[in-house]
Parts: structure tokens; sequence; C-alpha cells
């Protein structure tokens, strides 16, 4: 077997092999010195750590608290690192979050000397084979409350006992729908020992910086000592999220009273985390939707009547807001306190479409309307027809202007030739009664335009010559005028 070690030239693989340990054979032996010596190394150091190992857990209680005198307190540092906001659920109002909780606290029976085990300065052990500190989320939403995940725990030589186990949280988060989606959450984090009082664990905020201690009131009407930090949650690593913006990261260290417990006072440590939600998918698809959508019920009213959509128009409109706001009872939560100011958009806009079908169905049935079957009182008249045009800065078209005055003066006509017949003739009262009822029915038609003014002065002419004559004639001309009218 060769190889080509060079254009045009061949090399069998022993002479490479003699080639390479003369030119370099000096870098070749460091090498092989240097892989030998961390083989030892890495064998020394396993076998110190098995024998550290093996030292620190043969007398060793997990069950037992790591501390010198049964009242003495295990001081226990916190610091709650934020991976992702997994989901707010606002109809469950739950928050749904991936962290690192960071626990440290001495334990003196952990502690060794590093010069008696080769140096070894550090040491992983599973978390179940110590002493844990049985931190929990109170306000947990979900059936688990502890951690379920198998991390180890880093043991320090002075005994320092640092555990950052990851874990996914459920908190109960109440939900303020007031502003949505405008809106901004605070979320509340609450940790805290499950079986050790303030007595015997203290908690602390790992790392903190500007603490600020204040008294309040708390639900006893005793007073209370708190200590907030502003900055309490670490976002070193957060990823950020897509619908809401962190405001703000505080921690109160606050001392809980439980009513049904007898062992006393129990330490608690709160992280807020201010949330504001990210508005642009809301407004996108809900608001500006519906704000469009109300506008066009404007639209109605400039719809001719004739074209038979205005009531269509307006039900449609009613029924697409109806669906917004079904949709946005899916999202927000079953609140009876409060109504999102865009429900209460929503259903005020839903009101004024109602209205104005009802507008429209009213107005549509005076369109239509016909004097042959419907008669206008005098009091719209005078509301539509003079009131209301002045108040508007109305006239009123030229040919029903006209129409006016023609009626105006065969009206005017007919009074005259009434008044004139009654001072030259002498007629019999029931020629009488006849006169009148066809006058009458003159009078009528002259109102409603069915009888024009040349039309009208004939019937009069005709009215008035048959009552100048006798009684018969009288009736005579009645009959006649009745069958032309």
């Amino acid at each position: 077997m060769t190889l080509s070690w060079y254009p045009n030239q061949n090399l069998s693989i022993e002479s490479a092999i003699t080639f390479l340990l003369m030119v370099d054979h000096q870098k070749f032996l460091h090498s092989i010195l240097l892989t030998s010596l961390l083989t030892i190394s890495s064998g020394w150091s396993n076998e110190d750590a098995k024998r550290l190992f093996d030292d620190l857990m043969i007398s060793y209680n997990r069950h037992r608290r790591p501390a010198t005198s049964p009242h003495e307190a295990v001081n226990v540092q916190l610091r709650l690192r934020l991976s992702q906001i997994i989901d707010v659920h606002e109809l469950d109002q739950i928050m749904t979050i991936s962290v690192w909780l960071k626990q440290s606290w001495t334990d003196r029976k952990l502690a060794w000397d590093p010069a008696d085990y080769g140096g070894v300065s550090v040491l992983y052990v599973p978390y179940e084979m110590i002493w844990v500190p049985d931190i929990v989320l109170i306000n947990n939403a979900k059936g688990t409350f502890n951690i379920t995940i198998d991390t180890k725990a880093t043991l320090h030589p002075n005994g320092c006992v640092v555990w950052e186990p990851p874990a996914i949280y459920k908190s109960l988060c109440q939900i303020d729908i007031q502003w949505f989606p405008f809106d901004e959450q605070i979320c509340l984090l609450k940790f805290g020992s499950w079986t050790y009082p303030s007595g015997l664990l203290h908690l602390s905020l790992m790392d903190a910086v500007n603490e600020t201690q204040m008294e309040v009131i708390n639900e006893r009407g005793e007073l209370e000592l708190l200590t907030v930090v502003e900055e309490g949650i670490d976002l070193d690593d957060y990823y950020p999220s897509v619908e809401w913006d962190i405001m703000s990261t505080q921690a109160t260290k606050r001392n809980k009273h439980f009513f049904a417990s007898k062992n006393g006072i129990y330490e608690e440590m709160d992280f807020d985390l201010a949330l504001r939600r990210k508005p642009l998918f809301y407004t996108v698809n809900l608001v500006f939707p519906c704000v469009g959508i109300s506008f066009l019920t404007v639209l109605v009213f400039y719809l001719p009547s004739e074209s038979g959509e205005k009531v269509s128009l307006s039900i449609n409109i009613l029924v697409a807001l109806t669906m917004f706001f079904l949709l946005l009872i899916e999202i927000i939560p079953a609140n009876s306190t409060t109504l999102p100011f865009v429900g209460k958009y929503l259903l005020f806009t839903m009101i004024l479409v109602t209205l104005s079908v009802l507008i429209t169905v009213v107005s549509l049935q005076f369109h239509f309307r016909k004097p042959t079957t419907h008669q206008m009182g005098k009091t719209v008249r005078r509301l539509f027809l003079d009131l209301f045009p002045r108040l508007l800065c109305m006239r009123r078209p030229l040919f029903m202007r006209r129409r006016a005055i023609d009626r105006a003066s065969e009206r005017a006509l007919l009074r005259y030739y009434d008044r004139k017949f009654t001072r030259n003739s002498q007629i019999s009262p029931s020629a009488e009664r006849q006169r009148q009822q066809q006058m009458e029915k003159l009078a009528k038609r002259a109102k409603s335009g069915d009888v024009g003014q040349q039309q009208l002065n004939e019937k009069l002419a005709n009215l008035t010559f048959a009552q100048k004559g006798s009684g018969h004639k009288a009736r005579s001309g009645m009959e006649v005028c009745g069958d032309g009218v």
C-alpha cells in the first residue's frame, strides 16, 4: 500500500511513519507524555472524589436539618432566574413560566479540606442524598408543588451547598381586563418553606442590590416589616415573549401567618412580575374591524329607500358586531365585576345599530305611504313641512311650490263662487244640501290635486248656472255636476 505524499511521488506507509518520526520526533514524544499525565491525573482525581464522597455520606443523615442546635435557623438564599413566559391564560387566570430557582445554604457536615482529597474543590451529588429546603410555590395552580426534575447539587469545601433546579411553574394570576387589550397585569409568585417556620428557616434574596425596608399594616392589623428589592428576578437568560413585555420584577420578603398552623410565622418570598400586553395583534384583528364596521352604520341613512338594502345592511352590521363580541367573550375571563372597554364599545355600538334598524323600518314605512291610502295629520304637516324645514334651512322644490300655489288658487276660487252663489241665488233646502255635498267633494279633490284649475272653473260654473234656475233645474244641475265629479 502506498501514499501520495507529493504529486508524482508515491511513498509506503512505513516510509511515511519513519519520515514523520525523523522530522518531528520531539513533538511526538511530548504529546504522548502529556496524554499519559492527563490520564493518570484523571484517575487520581476520580479516586479522590470517590473517597471524598464516601467520607461525606458514610454518616450523613439527609433527614436532619443542617443546624448545630435545634433552635438555630438555617439561612437559605433564593434567586429566581426567568427563562421564558410560556403562557398567560386569561380565561383560567393562570401564568405558565419556565425558571431556575437557585437555592444556597450552608451545611457544615458537608465541609472538607481540599488538601486531604487531592485538591478536589467541587463535588456534585444528587440532591436526593442530602438535605434540601422544601421551598415550594405556594400559589401553585398545578397539582404538584415540589420540583420533579432530578438535578445535582454543588458542594463546596466550606460547606456551602448550591442547588439550581429548572422548573416550569403554573401560578395563579388575577387578570384585570378593564383596559384589554391595552392592559397591564401583575402576576405574583409566592415561594416559601412548606414545613419550617421562620424560627427554623430564614429566607433572603441572593445578590440583592438596593434593599429597602418598609413597615406596613398586614391583614391582621399588625405592623409588619417588609424587605423590598426592585430588581428581584434575574433576566440574563430571559427569552422575550411575543405577547408580553416585562415592566418590573420586584421581590418582597414578608412574614406570613397561617391561622390553621400552630408553628408560628412563616417567611415568604414574593416575586411580583409586572407585565404589559403587546396590543398589535388584538388592535389589528379586533379593534380596527369593530370600529370600521360601526362606521358603516352611518351609510345606512345615505342609501336610497328604493334600493331595498337599508334594512339588510343594518342587520348585517349587527350580526358582524355580535360575532366580534362573542369572540371577545371567549378571550376574556368570566368576570362579573368589570367589563373591558372594548366590550362596552361593542355593546354601545350594537345598541346604536339596533336603533338604526328601528329608525330605518319606520322611515321606510313613511316613505312608501301614498295619498290614496294615508292622510297626513295637521300636526305632522306643521312639524315636517313648516317647522323642521325652516330649522334645517330647507326649501321646497319648485314643482311642489307651484302645485301648492295652484291648490291655494283653486280653494280661493271655490270660496269666491260659493259666496257669489249664496248672495245671488235662492234655492230650496234640499238643493242647498246637495250643493254643499258637491262643494265638499270638489274641495277634497282640489286639495288632493286630482282636479285642475280649468276643470274646477268649469264645474263651478255649471254648478252656479244650475242653481240659478228653478228647483227642478237646480236638482238636474246637481245630478249632472254629481255625475261629473
